[in-house]
């Protein structure tokens, strides 16, 4: 099935007004694997019925890399654009798959003159499920498998959202297995702070490295994540420790959209 995605505009042209706005991020727009997690959430939200839109080409980066690189000039530029674009449309509850997004259109927008209720993808999945919108019964596709829970900086500590991502492994019927770093004491997967867009700087091991290796002694099946950063990033410590024949890096919405065979 043709998945639908409506733009702000569309809706508004025709004098319908969305629930929601989906937040897309650049990583959702842009990078490859992180569309696939793009494409997982709109299955979620098309299957459940939820009147949602996004901006489109009328959407730009929050400014969270360039504030976080210590370029607060940029960051507010990119901020009044966008709160200009999310005012004009009245925007009330904003929806994203990154914590990056989350944190910056959440806290820091509204000083800025831009408000909204904005939450966090598993938390939005975490309510379809409770209000019976989305069934998982009968999808066994991780039954009994072992899934660690890798907390993104700025859903977990940031933000103190660790439940709702947890509760959704274990409606899949899978072994949710923590690794010795988690929640509070949450190890950075070494993406955050603008640090994803430069070259490593000289030590002995690469921080998603050392990650990677916690969450591959945990002997996970599984690594879930619920940041695009977070997901090149353990990915690509998989690569590193030679595991990738072994342990997958998906997405909580992947999980969510194969067990509901979306």
């Amino acid at each position: 099935m043709a998945l639908q995605v409506p733009t702000m505009a569309e809706l508004m042209a025709k004098g319908e007004t969305p629930d929601i706005l989906f937040w897309v991020g650049c990583s959702g727009s842009f990078d490859d694997r992180a569309k696939k997690i793009t494409k997982a959430i709109v299955k979620i939200l098309n299957h459940c019925n939820v009147k949602f839109a996004v901006l489109g080409a009328e959407e730009s980066c929050t400014g969270d890399p360039a504030k976080r690189a210590g370029n607060e000039f940029t960051f507010q530029m990119q901020a009044m654009m966008n709160i200009q674009v999310l005012n004009g449309y009245e925007v009330k509850r904003i929806v994203t798959g990154c914590p990056h997004c989350f944190n910056t259109l959440k806290n820091e927008y509204p000083e800025l003159g831009g408000t909204y209720e904005v939450i966090h993808h598993t938390q939005l999945i975490q309510d379809l499920i409770n209000t019976g919108k989305l069934q998982l019964e009968g999808g066994s596709t991780y039954k009994g498998k072992k899934i660690t829970f890798h907390d993104p900086c700025y859903l977990g500590r940031a933000n103190d959202v660790y439940e709702a991502p947890r509760s959704l492994i274990e409606k899949l019927d899978a072994e949710l297995v923590e690794m010795k770093r988690c929640k509070t004491n949450g190890l950075c997967c070494g993406a955050g702070g603008a640090q994803m867009f430069k070259e490593a700087e000289k030590g002995n091991k690469e921080i998603n490295v050392e990650r990677t290796e916690e969450a591959v002694e945990t002997s996970a099946e599984i690594i879930a994540t619920g940041c695009p950063f977070c997901n090149t990033m353990m990915t690509d410590g998989v690569k590193t420790v030679e595991k990738e024949t072994s342990v997958k890096v998906l997405d909580i919405a992947e999980l969510i959209a194969n067990a509901a065979e979306l």
